[in-house]
């Protein structure tokens, strides 16, 4: 089989049974990604760490016989430490920042079988909604090459809506999974808070806020790799409660009457693009055709008074993080290594003292129970991904000295997602639009804390009844 012909047509598991079954090796799959890669990115600008090498040894060395073996797969370039690989976060200052030992979840993701041949692009430190750092410059949306991929994993989301791999490590705090899904027609589940391990490095990031998963072509894809990565380590501070079943016995499962409540207007009262408001209030129609109640509904709750508690949550863990690694790298953080928005977050952090990080934590504490009791009566929350298609690179500039007007263009174009990061509930993007422009337009879904098993279910029941794989970027379609 000449499977550098077919590669990008396959998700993962199509991938590994081709594998599985001798019908292609894993050095034929690997010479395929390397290929697309090589043709592709100088155009996406998504992979930034090329690990080729590894990915060789990996497999001379023999791989475990997980659900994916011999599956070609990458790591964002934030949060998948590897030992003896820089990990630079998209910024300056951390380009030499080597970690020490791999992270527990790239550990498992190697025990899946998955191999790693490189690493993606992300915006300075994750604190972006769009993938454009100085340190390795814009990566580009395969669907438009001159809009944003969205961020902070929109490396990753590129990669994959190329064909590059068919599905890559992501990581989520305020929108990171959902965002770039939305922007690149995937399927991105930002998992419940405690799901998914964060050891050896932290127990907790952004107050349990940020969690790591994948983006992917499939929903089957997102729930195996789930099935081979969750769970807690030894030492986490808390863990989501286990699943009843493996999440891909999920997949085809009926969901149920779904009682679904649609939303379309920004908690924050701001502006929407009218394709986002016509793309949730399309997915509300399907899933009426599908047996499901929805009704328009949203959770009552003081949202000026969440975005700014968020933003101040936001900014301590943000500094959190990036002095524990400056402390590795036995540095101090300093303004030549930073953009300018980082700067501006770590001076808003030092402003706060533990006491008012305390009740800024209380607050959105108290907001996330006003946010739960809504889905006492409700399963599921219908809303845009999004407040606009993806925007034109360059619109959200970290080098902007106006940060304020920066973090108001943000929440603009992010009104929907940081949310449900507080509250810890699970959320996915599904791609069932597209606009006329040929522009992914993702609608999303949240689930209660902890039901992941739901949100598959009724993923894949969207994938059945309006199947989105065989929409590819014209990229994608361009043989290496």
């Amino acid at each position: 089989m000449a499977i550098a012909d077919d590669y990008a047509d396959y998700d993962g598991l199509g991938l590994a049974a081709l594998v599985a079954s001798g019908e292609v090796s894993a050095e034929a799959l690997l010479a395929a990604a390397i290929a697309r890669i090589e043709a592709l990115n100088p155009q996406l600008n998504a992979v930034v760490t090329k690990l080729y090498d590894q990915a060789e040894a990996a497999l001379k060395a023999g791989l475990p016989a997980g659900p994916f073996a011999g599956v070609p797969f990458m790591l964002k370039d934030l949060g998948g430490a590897q030992a003896g690989v820089p990990m630079t976060a998209g910024s300056r200052f951390f380009k030499d920042y080597v970690p020490p030992v791999d992270s527990e979840l790239v550990r498992r993701y190697r025990q899946a079988g998955l191999v790693i041949l490189g690493r993606t692009n992300t915006p300075e430190c994750g604190l972006a909604a769009t993938t454009e750092p100085v340190l390795f410059g814009a990566c580009h949306n395969p669907w438009d090459l001159s809009r944003t991929s969205g961020g902070s994993s929109g490396g990753a989301a590129a990669a994959v809506a190329a064909g590059l791999v068919p599905l890559a490590h992501a990581s989520d705090g305020g929108g990171s999974i959902r965002i770039p899904a939305s922007c690149c027609g995937l399927f991105g589940l930002k998992v419940s808070r405690g799901r998914m391990t964060l050891a050896p490095y932290l127990g907790e990031s952004i107050a349990g806020c940020s969690v790591e998963h994948v983006v992917s072509r499939s929903v089957r894809d997102s729930a195996a790799v789930l099935d081979a990565t969750a769970g807690p380590a030894p030492g986490d501070p808390y863990q989501a409660p286990p699943p009843s079943r493996p999440f891909l016995a999920e997949v085809g499962a009926p969901p149920g009457r779904l009682r679904i409540a649609l939303a379309t207007r920004p908690f924050n009262g701001g502006p929407i693009h009218p394709d986002c408001v016509a793309a949730a209030e399309a997915a509300a129609r399907l899933c009426e055709q599908l047996g499901h109640h929805v009704e328009e509904a949203s959770p009552s709750f003081d949202a000026a008074a969440m975005d700014d508690a968020f933003r101040q949550l936001f900014s301590v863990g943000a500094a959190a993080n990036i002095r524990q690694r400056a402390a590795a790298l036995g540095r101090e953080p300093d303004e030549a290594g930073f953009e300018r928005v980082t700067l501006a977050t770590l001076a808003a952090a030092a402003t706060l003292s533990a006491t008012d990080y305390v009740l800024v934590l209380n607050r959105l504490h108290g907001i996330s129970r006003q946010i739960a009791a809504f889905f006492e009566t409700r399963d599921m929350l219908l809303t845009p991904t999004l407040g606009a298609p993806p925007v034109p690179l360059g619109t959200l500039d970290m080098m902007t000295p106006d940060a304020e007007s920066f973090a108001q263009a943000l929440w603009q174009f992010a009104p929907f997602t940081y949310h449900f990061n507080v509250t810890g509930q699970p959320a996915m993007s599904v791609p069932l639009s597209w606009n006329g422009g040929g522009l992914p337009i993702g609608v999303q879904f949240v689930g209660r804390y902890g039901d992941e098993a739901g949100l598959i279910r009724l993923a894949a029941q969207l994938e059945s009844a309006e199947p989105w794989a065989a929409r590819r970027p014209p990229l994608a379609g361009m043989r290496p």
